[in-house]
């Protein structure tokens, strides 16, 4: 149940922080005293959209926390999925809205997304307004009363499971088979491509070391030249560079004996020859090497000739990139090839998982039937009792192509009148039949929801006197068995509360302020005489708010 909520620098609200007891809470107050604006700021807790607007000083954050006894619900797995710390028995949730729009949520003081902390508060609180009243000719909002008087929650998880891994096989499936489709109508191109990158027998690299043979063998002549020059100078028959580093070589180290200056320059000049000599000896080698082959040369340009054309085909630029080309054509071939199989085996899980969502779909719907036959049994006596005496209601069944809630189609038929046919809700009745259609329905299914709290904004505006005392009566059977808070203007469903709030707006020189109070047992009377009379409170008033009172308790 909600225990607290504590609001700051939202719209009217400068400091706020109000206190709620388990039965039913009732809240009163004139026009324009702030009543909404306390559900507003409830609304943002409940993960709805944040307005800057709603920002009272614009200098400073707007902040919005609600505390709940959550020790009799099972809510730890929702924390652990979450990844939220689970306080036993309590729950803090908190929003802040900067200056700038940006707001940040809370619960137990960690950091938690819009959606998480949206889906947590649905499982605390359900907000009834007179703009609630259009669920009712949704069909979704009918199957969902339906869904929580069957009880089968386990089955609905399970269902939904089974039916997003049917769909998700499905989709799989589609776009293998749209896959195999385009690629068979490609198979032939493919097979050709590829049996022509194979035939030519691509080696990785391939590219780079032919074209250095190519350089090589197209340069053998002017190459071969010019080693033999180097070779010449090194190693000739006359004055060669070798013979006249010996004679340096020689020099030095008969230098050496009478001049320290020298000492170690023929050691250096030594290894310089031994290095020349090797490098002499090395060139030589590739000189005798190279050789004028235009026959060699030509096979290496047709090769490379047959893979630039490759390149240029794939639009590529190497010969690693033309072997990755290769290897997708393979790929898809291979798929075309394995796809019926593929295709056939997929087909029958898809069939194997269909079945069983079906099989679940049909036990659910067969819950549904049972829990309609229920609920007409629950609802027309109570919207009789609301003055609704001659409500003929049917809920009709049809069966539908499955989807994520199963394989029923349904429709909440009403008539409010003698010989009248059967219609949907929004085809025939008023606002205010709708309005107290919709209370009466909260009603059965408070019985069902494991809910703690739940809130009426205004649902009886339309009604008065001894219907307007029904509608408290039920509100105050709901809160035997949950926490009710209802926002009222008629004194016959206030005199109902276990306790009771008045919101009330007062003027300072330089703004208006919004603020509650908790009235007493005197102060109650009062605030209810006052809506039994208008402003002026007299004895009679009062006599008649203790009589009301008197007769709820």
């Amino acid at each position: 149940m909600l225990k607290r909520l504590s609001i700051s620098n939202y719209a009217l609200i400068d400091q706020l922080e109000i206190d709620f007891e388990q039965g039913l809470t009732i809240i009163t107050g004139e026009t324009g005293a702030g009543k909404s604006i306390i559900l507003g700021a409830l609304s943002l807790i409940l993960g709805e959209r944040a307005d800057s607007s709603s920002i009272r000083d614009k200098e400073r954050k707007t902040v919005v926390e609600a505390i709940f006894d959550i020790s009799d619900y099972n809510l730890e797995p929702f924390f652990n999925e979450n990844d939220i710390d689970y306080y036993d028995g309590e729950l803090i949730a908190r929003r802040e809205i900067n200056p700038n729009g940006r707001s940040r949520a809370f619960v137990n003081d960690g950091v938690v997304g819009l959606a998480t902390l949206k889906e947590l508060m649905t499982r605390l609180v359900d907000i009834h307004s007179q703009h609630s009243n259009m669920l009712l000719s949704r069909p979704s909002f009918q199957l969902s009363i339906l869904d929580n008087i069957a009880g089968h929650h386990n089955e609905l998880n399970t269902y939904s499971d089974l039916y997003a891994n049917y769909r998700a096989i499905e989709r799989t499936l589609n776009d293998l088979r749209e896959n195999y489709e385009r690629n068979r109508s490609e198979e032939d191109y493919l097979r050709f491509q590829l049996n022509q990158l194979q035939e030519t027998n691509l080696k990785p690299d391939e590219d780079e070391e032919l074209e250095q043979q190519q350089r090589r063998l197209a340069n053998a002549s002017s190459l071969k030249e010019d080693l033999w020059k180097v070779i010449s100078i090194l190693n000739g028959e006359e004055h060669s560079l070798l013979d006249q580093l010996q004679d340096v070589n020689h020099t030095l180290e008969a230098a050496e004996e009478n001049l320290e200056e020298v000492a170690g320059m023929s050691e250096r000049v030594g290894n310089a020859l031994i290095d020349l000599k090797d490098i002499a000896q090395s060139i030589s080698s590739i000189e005798e090497g190279l050789n004028n082959d235009p026959a060699a040369l030509q096979q290496v340009e047709e090769r490379l000739n047959a893979i630039y054309s490759l390149e240029r085909k794939h639009n590529v630029k190497t010969v690693n990139e033309l072997l990755k080309v290769q290897e997708e054509y393979m790929h898809r071939l291979d798929a075309i090839d394995c796809s019926e199989e593929r295709i056939e085996a997929m087909q029958d899980q898809l069939d194997k998982e269909r079945n069983e969502a079906e099989h679940l779909a049909h036990i659910i719907s067969e819950n549904r039937k049972k829990a309609a036959s229920d609920f007409m049994a629950m609802l027309l006596p109570l919207a009789q009792n609301l003055g609704m005496k001659n409500l003929q209601f049917h809920i009709d069944f049809k069966p539908v192509e499955l989807n994520a809630s199963g394989c029923d189609g349904v429709d909440f038929l009403f008539a409010f009148n003698k010989n009248q046919v059967l219609m949907p809700v929004k085809d025939t009745a008023s606002g205010g039949e709708i309005s107290r259609l919709m209370l009466c329905i909260k009603s059965v299914i408070a019985q069902s929801m494991n809910l703690p709290t739940i809130i009426f904004d205004e649902v009886d505006t339309g009604v008065s006197g001894e219907i307007a005392h029904k509608i408290g009566d039920m509100m105050g059977e709901i809160a035997q068995r949950i926490q009710v808070i209802a926002i009222t203007h008629l004194p016959q469903v206030a005199a109902h509360g276990n306790s009771h709030l008045r919101v009330f707006k007062t003027d300072t020189a330089t703004q208006t302020v919004t603020s509650v109070e908790r009235l007493n047992e005197e102060e109650h009377v009062t605030e209810i005489a006052r809506m039994l009379s208008g402003s002026e409170v007299n004895q009679a008033a009062l006599d008649n708010a203790r009589a009301l009172i008197n007769s709820n308790k």
